[in-house]
């Protein structure tokens, strides 16, 4: 097996991916791996949809390649958003994240996206974060607003903007007239927020009050995966200030080369050329698109492009996924009724495959290959079934689309099915093309082929 090559964004290279407990015990195959999460105010957007099926897809590659893969995903469950739409509704802050995470999880689980092995919400870390706070602390990189909170003086981290490739010259340069005037420098970042009335708090040697948003994933990731790690995930628009902070804030406690090693970054959905984002109005909630697609078209669209490339965003970008996952689906249901004898070269496809997967996870020349396959083996293939389908398990363990559980047919089907295969036994034609009608009217086409009858759902 090849070796595995990541496009670090704090680096801006290709790196051939080496896990860190490898480097002090040869052979290790442990990955920790953080994917930041969304804000849970509200439901999912088509936004939040593909970086999670991103990083599933890697997770699950990782996974193939042999890797034991310890994957966090948190819930940011406080901060302004989650604030102000609990007092719209007039219910708590922990009864708005109680009803929205778990809309959250049945729309991945429709995406068919793996559960995090860890899914933190921020409060539970709130202890840790004050622990996190004091060493910041001693370290001499915060300081106090009265009557505001306390903040990070990005002057103390000579390196900040190295992820995003920001000057720290050209941030004081191009920086807008601070709101709040007690900052010492425009682009520090507040990393406790002292109460205002109505609003949730929790106690601190500083005041009274609740994180700042950069702070939680720097203690979630400390606290779940350690002072360093494999793998940070989120999407480009995180990058900067977000991830930046991040790094900042956990280099300033645990050192210079500390969190995270290599630093992924998906790209954008777009819709007419502009980022989808709620602000401009020109968002899809998950829900919305799931109730005219199934979740893994949804799936198959995004794995259509690599990860950091953007997407448009179209229906018909929807519906030409649905018809390249129906050829996909057709193609199994007529290999399962198959009976080649012929041997089929696996390997050839697995190593192509690997080798786009390797090359920093590209999901659409991975792809390409099992259309390859398609057109190679044919509809009415002379290979072996079970070798084309171990394969394609394999291949279906990272990508989650190609092996789908059919709903049961009712009785009353099986039974139309039954006698049609019965009428065409005896040459009864009329009869077969009657009952053909009437199951394509509920919904269920048959197709004839030189190994049966195979049928599907429209």
């Amino acid at each position: 097996m090849g070796s595995l090559k990541i496009k670090n964004t704090l680096t801006g290279k290709k790196e051939e991916f080496s896990p860190i407990d490898a480097e002090t015990e040869p052979g290790s195959k442990k990955v920790s791996m953080y994917v930041c999460g969304p804000t849970v105010y509200d439901h999912g957007h088509l936004g939040h949809g593909r970086s999670a099926v991103c990083f599933d897809v890697v997770r699950k590659y990782l996974i193939y390649k042999g890797f034991d893969v310890r994957f966090v995903s948190n819930y940011t469950d406080i901060d302004d958003k989650m604030i102000n739409r609990a007092n719209e509704e007039g219910i708590t802050v922990p009864e708005l994240a109680d009803r929205i995470i778990p809309s959250y999880q049945e729309d991945y689980a429709a995406l068919g996206i793996m559960a995090p092995d860890f899914s933190p919400r921020a409060t539970e870390y709130i202890p840790a974060m004050i622990e996190f706070l004091e060493s910041m602390e001693k370290a001499g990189v915060i300081y106090v607003i009265d009557g505001d909170g306390v903040y990070f003086d990005i002057t103390k981290d000579p390196s900040y903007g190295k992820l995003s490739g920001q000057k720290l010259e050209d941030l004081k340069v191009g920086a807008r007239v601070a709101e709040n005037t007690g900052k010492k420098n425009p682009y520090d970042f507040c990393v406790w927020k002292f109460k205002k009335d109505g609003e949730p708090f929790w106690s601190s040697p500083w005041g009274d009050g609740r994180p700042g948003w950069h702070l939680e994933c720097s203690v979630m990731s400390w606290k779940l995966l350690g002072e360093k790690f494999d793998i940070h995930g989120g999407g480009a628009d995180l990058q900067f200030p977000h991830h930046e902070c991040e790094i900042a804030q956990s280099e300033s406690v645990f050192g210079a080369e500390a969190f995270a090693k290599y630093w992924m970054h998906n790209g954008f959905i777009t819709v007419n050329k502009e980022k989808m984002s709620k602000s401009l109005g020109n968002f899809f909630t998950l829900k919305e698109i799931l109730k005219k697609y199934d979740g893994l078209v949804i799936r198959y669209m995004i794995l259509q492009k690599h990860y950091s490339s953007p997407i448009e965003f179209s229906d018909e970008l929807l519906d030409q996924a649905k018809a390249g996952l129906q050829r996909i689906h057709d193609f199994v249901r007529s290999l399962k009724s198959s009976n080649g004898e012929k041997d089929f070269d696996a390997e050839f496809y697995a190593k192509r495959f690997e080798e786009f997967m390797d090359n920093d996870f590209d999901t659409s020349g991975a792809l390409s290959v099992v259309f390859d396959l398609i057109k190679d083996v044919g509809f009415e293939t002379e290979y072996k079934k079970d070798q084309v389908i171990e394969l394609l398990k394999r291949f279906d363990s990272v990508f989650g689309i190609i092996f789908v559980q059919e709903k049961a047919l009712d009785s009353d089907i099986e039974e139309l099915i039954k006698e049609r295969n019965e009428a065409r036994a005896t040459k009864n034609f009329k009869r077969s093309d009657e009952i053909r009608d009437l199951l394509k009217g509920k919904g269920i086409v048959l197709e004839d082929g030189p190994n049966g009858t195979i049928w599907k759902r429209v």
